[in-house]
């Protein structure tokens, strides 16, 4: 059963890195008087990503324990080039590019109307070492979730009705949600409602969204009045655990957050790591709507 996923995660990105590596050959900027050099690794791009992705669909905990444990002893028949773990940890940053376009172009699923939206903290060390800590250094910053203050960043992340990761947008963690940038970013691809939380309460953002075709839907605020939403939306609000549900499943399945990271490329791959699983995973969390035709239409009319 896992040599089957194995074999699933490696054809697809395989497949996408044969694709599009001629291009990015073609756009390559090149310094003729350094010349480049490109030295042929044990390892393809699209072994190393998807040592990765199956690392981060697994039961470990750390790349290490997987990599020493599991992939040298049990996995050299598929990946006949395994080299040292410290071997591998240096060529990651290699495949860092490919890595994020599979992830943004073959990862991410489509709008169909219904779309949820939440924030999670990506916590970087504990808070008791927040003026210890070096590796994030003038990178990461302080900032408050529901759970109270941390140090780290912020993982922004907009989903279907299916679970299907839309789109997502790492951030400091003083960020707020509502910025209208990285909203902007965000929304350029989904239509129909868009439900949040409290957090996303804002008339500006949703006059932007609405002439955008997103309608924003949140519920009111204790000392604001109240506000006419329709039974569905209501209804669709309380729904809104679906994206805590993605949320969770990245966390605590996938190992988006850890305090162990040594550098900041490998903090970036990691998440990107923690996404591309997630997408492979065979069921996730769903409402399990089906609408006809008609009845999708009136449903975003409403």
């Amino acid at each position: 059963m896992l040599r089957d996923k194995v074999i699933e995660i490696f054809v697809k990105v395989d497949d996408f890195c044969k694709e599009i590596q001629p291009i990015l050959e073609e756009k390559r900027i090149e310094d003729k008087k350094l010349g480049m050099r490109n030295r042929k690794t044990g390892l393809c791009q699209s072994e190393m990503i998807s040592l990765m992705v199956l690392f981060h669909n697994g039961q470990f905990t750390n790349l290490k324990s997987f990599y020493v444990h599991y992939a040298l002893p049990h996995m050299k028949d598929l990946f006949p080039g395994l080299t040292s773990y410290n071997r591998f940890v240096e060529l990651q940053p290699r495949c860092a590019m490919l890595f994020m376009l599979f992830v943004k172009m073959r990862c991410l699923g489509k709008s169909n109307g219904i779309n949820f939206i939440d924030s999670t903290h990506i916590k970087v060390c504990h808070n008791r070492r927040i003026h210890q800590h070096k590796v994030f250094k003038d990178v990461a910053e302080r900032g408050q979730c529901s759970i109270g203050w941390f140090y780290g960043f912020k993982l922004h992340l907009i989903i279907n009705d299916k679970g299907d990761i839309l789109s997502f947008y790492l951030t400091k963690g003083n960020v707020d949600d509502r910025n209208l940038k990285h909203m902007m970013d965000m929304t350029k691809d989904i239509f129909g409602k868009l439900y949040g939380d409290k957090g996303y309460i804002s008339k500006a953002m949703a006059d932007i969204l609405w002439g955008n075709g997103v309608q924003m839907v949140t519920k009111p605020r204790k000392n604001m009045k109240g506000m006419n939403l329709s039974q569905t939306d209501k209804i669709m609000l309380r729904k809104r655990a679906i994206i805590e549900c993605v949320n969770d499943e990245l966390k605590n399945i996938c190992k988006l957050q850890h305090t162990r990271h040594r550098s900041v490329n490998n903090f970036l791959l990691n998440i990107l790591g923690a996404l591309a699983a997630y997408s492979f995973f065979p069921k996730k969390p769903s409402l399990n709507i089906q609408f006809e035709q008609q009845d999708k239409q009136l449903f975003l009319a409403a």
